[in-house]
């Protein structure tokens, strides 16, 4: 079993919350892009035109709501995963573990942003 050091641990921790930052600052810096911490299950939900289009949950873990074609598109390049409770509603799942997995994360919020901002 690999177990961290309180030092490593505490390294860890702030890489990932740095990450989360990083990723929440993106998305709310899309046009007409709201946020509601703590909504629910989703510790940070973001909206467009009154419509949760993602929502981020710990560790950079995203899940993305995007029109079916996009989801169908996404999975079948593997881009994304399934997502596990909703994906008849378009959902994929998203992990950013790192900053260079923010650029693709950023594309596909980019694209369920346009999506929803246009009223589907």
């Amino acid at each position: 079993m690999n177990v961290l050091r309180p030092d490593q641990e505490k390294k860890s921790y702030l890489k990932v919350h740095e990450l989360h930052q990083q990723l929440r600052q993106r998305i709310l810096n899309l046009p007409g892009v709201t946020e509601c911490q703590n909504a629910g299950i989703h510790e940070d939900a973001f909206f467009v035109g009154g419509t949760m289009f993602m929502h981020i949950h710990s560790h950079g873990h995203c899940d993305i709501r995007l029109a079916k074609e996009d989801q169908e598109r996404t999975l079948a390049e593997r881009k994304a995963r399934p997502h596990r409770w909703a994906p008849e509603k378009g959902y994929v799942t998203f992990i950013a573990r790192d900053e260079k997995d923010l650029a693709l994360a950023m594309e596909l919020i980019q694209l369920s942003r346009d999506y929803f901002a246009n009223g589907r």
